[in-house]
């Protein structure tokens, strides 16, 4: 009778040990183990601490052509998509700021030659002596057909680059 009963308790303590056990991520991303499968999600069966395999969420229907990618979306990235996913937006913001900086600049630049064209015209126009350096480096005066070509010279430049 003690070895029957003996018998019968080793056999009921062995029987949870060979349950099967399962593995899933709970909708936190947290690893999750249980004797109990949940109601939904994809399950990994384990007995004896060793995958045994992937189990299928029980309700799912055939996979269609939009729903691999629909379950990669819903699926939780890891560390390294998430780190390169970073690095990216991080390069794409620098790239449109350097861009940025560079129009910025370039719309200064043209924004000085326009006012300094301005301004020569303004002289120009004024009626006072201008001088430029000559070809052995003395200044000369500019006279009436220097003056009207330098004039037309500005105004081409100014309606080219100072709209």
């Amino acid at each position: 009778m003690i070895r029957s009963t003996a018998l019968i308790l080793a056999i009921a303590t062995a029987l949870p040990a060979a349950a099967q056990i399962y593995s899933w991520k709970d909708k936190d991303g947290r690893t999750v183990y249980s004797d109990v499968p949940p109601p939904t999600g994809e399950v990994k069966t384990l007995q004896h601490g060793r995958i045994l395999a992937p189990v299928a969420e029980p309700s799912a229907a055939p996979a269609t052509d939009g729903a691999p990618a629909a379950a990669d979306a819903a699926k939780p990235k890891s560390t390294a998509e998430r780190d390169l996913e970073f690095r990216q937006r991080r390069a794409a913001e620098t790239e449109a700021k350097a861009k940025a900086d560079k129009q910025a600049a370039a719309e200064a630049d043209r924004q000085r030659f326009c006012e300094q064209a301005r301004n020569q015209m303004n002289a120009l126009q004024s009626g006072q002596r201008i001088a430029r350096p000559g070809p052995s480096g003395e200044r000369e005066f500019l006279d009436d057909t220097a003056r009207a070509e330098e004039t037309a010279r500005l105004q081409q430049q100014i309606e080219q680059n100072c709209k």
